[in-house]
């Protein structure tokens, strides 16, 4: 009775676009669904490193966290699960390279690969449960969707097709074609599928028929994926250029181009507070005002910012391949915290409540907290 009422929660919450369950959950890329990055708990305040652990293998993915076991790949092919007080509970060998975060969706872990493939393992045991194969590598995380009682897996591949599988089989539910690789994730939000590409497309899809909706023609290599909000989606371009679209009306809110000395926009946007906050390659961490787009700060580091910031109410946290993980205060873009880990960050940290983790390039995994253990 106790797991019938937990599921029944977890599929209304999901209904809404996979927000997370409780402070406790961070079940996918962003946290949910439409990628935002929005969290409504607070970060510690003076955190500490609580533990760490070495893997010995590179890695770009980002850690994904659920019941209590944070979940994240290697570059070797390693998923790894790992209790949230470290000890390793299991790994699973996929044979290739795992550059994006896992997704935890039910009783499985679901995370695609640089061969192409889709595999779903479960989340207690790691015993893989089913497969699926695309014709091209997969570099960016799957998302789910919900309606009613039927779902969908939905992954991006370098075969030109967003792809959607049954959970709970892996068979196909539906593919549509674009016109190049699809490198980000797809966002969900409001029953709507957004998503962008090496094509310079936007694309709105109908989850429930599989069918694309609407086309924005960007004309930029978009690296990366969308934040949605309502009607709006947040995105940047691999020219730097930033912007807000409407995808209700398909206009662009506004529009700031990224400049000659400009770096590529890799991460995903995060949105709160009247606020977007989105690094760059450029090494500088940008906030705008997500109304208007005016300027609001902006913050140099002293390495490139490849992975996304998240906010709370407050606070913006985020990584650098400079090594280091910042604490700034949203309103003005000051600093209120750093820590050295010693090597680059391209992850996205993952945050529950009193706790954030992060993941380095060679291989940790770094728990931060209020107290040392």
């Amino acid at each position: 009775m106790r797991y019938a009422l937990i599921l029944i929660l977890f599929f209304v919450i999901i209904s809404k676009g996979y927000s997370q369950v409780s402070e406790t959950e961070w079940p996918l890329f962003r946290g949910k669904a439409d990628l935002s990055g929005k969290v409504e708990s607070e970060l510690p305040a003076s955190p500490k490193l609580l533990w760490s652990i070495k893997t010995g293998v590179r890695t770009k993915s980002s850690p994904v966290i659920s019941d209590g076991t944070v979940y994240f790949g290697n570059d070797k092919g390693t998923l790894i699960a790992v209790n949230t007080d470290s000890r390793v509970k299991w790994k699973y060998e996929s044979g290739a390279s795992l550059d994006a975060a896992p997704m935890v969706f039910g009783k499985k872990v679901i995370f695609g690969a640089s061969d192409g493939i889709l595999r779903a393992v479960d989340k207690v045991t790691g015993k893989l449960i089913w497969s699926y194969t695309t014709d091209n590598q997969i570099a960016g995380s799957a998302n789910v969707w919900i309606a009613g009682n039927k779902s969908g897996i939905v992954i991006g591949s370098y075969d030109y097709f967003l792809h959607c599988v049954d959970p709970d089989t892996g068979k196909s539910l539906w593919k549509i074609e674009t016109e190049n690789y699809i490198n980000g994730t797809p966002a969900i939000l409001n029953g709507k599928i957004v998503f962008g590409g090496c094509d310079g497309m936007i694309r709105i899809v109908d989850p429930l028929k599989g069918k694309q909706k609407d086309t924005i023609n960007i004309g930029v290599y978009i690296a990366s994926s969308p934040a949605l909000v309502s009607d709006l989606a947040y995105f940047g371009d691999y020219d730097g250029t930033k912007y807000c679209l409407n995808i209700k009306t398909k206009k662009i809110v506004w529009k700031i181009p990224g400049g000659d000395e400009s770096g590529s926009i890799l991460g995903i946007p995060a949105i709160g507070n009247n606020s977007v906050v989105i690094g760059s390659e450029d090494k500088y961490l940008y906030c705008y005002n997500s109304s208007d787009g005016k300027l609001l700060w902006k913050y140099r580091t002293n390495g490139k910012i490849i992975g996304s910031a998240v906010l709370t109410s407050t606070k913006v946290l985020f990584t650098g391949m400079d090594g280091f993980v910042y604490i700034l205060g949203l309103a003005n873009g000051k600093k209120l915290w750093s820590f050295n880990a010693g090597t680059p960050i391209s992850s996205s940290p993952a945050v529950i409540k009193g706790k954030f983790f992060i993941l380095t390039e060679d291989g940790r995994l770094l728990a931060f907290g209020e107290n040392k253990i």
